[in-house]
C-alpha cells in the first residue's frame, strides 16, 4: 500500500510542480495576444491547466503526502524543512491563482522580469524539496528537540485546553 501511495504522490507532485513552472510562460504570452478570440483561447487554456490539472494534482499530492506521514511515521528535521518548502509551494500556487484572475482584464500584461523571478523561485523550491527528500540530510534546526517528538504539542500545551479529554 505504501508503494501505491508513493507512486501517486510522486506523480501528483510532478504534475503540480511542472504546472507551476510552466504557467508563467503562458502568462507572458498575454502581451502578444491581439484579438479577442486569441485572448479567450489563452485564458481558457490557462484556466483549464490551473483548475483541472494543477490544482487537483496539488490536492492529491498533499493528501497522499499526509497519508504517507502517518504510514511511515516520519519525524525528522529534514522532513520539517521539507514541509516548510511545501508550504512555500502552496503559497506560490495560491498567488498563481490570483494572477490568473487579474491577468485577463483589459490592458493587463505579465512582465518578463516577473516571469523570470517566479520561474526561478518555483524551481528553487522544487529543487529544495527534491534535495531534502533524496539526500535526507542531518539537519539541526534551531528549535527545541521536544518539538520534533510525536505528541509533544499535546504535552506542552495540553493543560491550556479548557475542555476535558476522554
Amino acid at each position: 500500500m505504501i508503494v501505491w501511495f508513493k507512486f501517486i504522490h510522486i506523480a501528483a507532485i510532478a504534475i503540480w510542480a511542472a504546472g507551476l513552472i510552466c504557467l508563467p510562460g503562458l502568462y507572458v504570452q498575454r502581451a502578444h495576444v491581439t484579438g479577442k478570440d486569441q485572448l479567450y483561447r489563452l485564458q481558457r487554456m490557462v484556466r483549464f491547466a490551473y483548475v483541472r490539472l494543477i490544482s487537483p494534482a496539488a490536492f492529491v499530492a498533499i493528501a497522499t503526502g499526509t497519508g504517507l506521514i502517518f504510514l511511515q511515521a516520519v519525524f525528522t528535521p529534514w522532513f520539517s524543512a521539507k514541509l516548510g518548502l511545501v508550504a512555500s509551494l502552496v503559497i506560490v500556487h495560491a498567488l498563481t491563482g490570483l494572477v490568473i484572475i487579474r491577468l485577463f482584464r483589459d490592458g493587463e500584461i505579465y512582465p518578463v522580469w516577473r516571469f523570470i523571478a517566479v520561474t526561478i523561485l518555483t524551481l528553487a523550491i522544487v529543487t529544495g524539496i527534491l534535495f531534502l527528500v533524496l539526500v535526507k540530510p542531518a539537519l539541526h534546526l534551531p528549535f527545541p528537540a521536544v518539538l520534533g517528538e510525536p505528541g509533544a504539542l499535546q504535552r506542552l500545551i495540553g493543560d491550556l485546553n479548557p475542555w476535558p479529554r476522554p
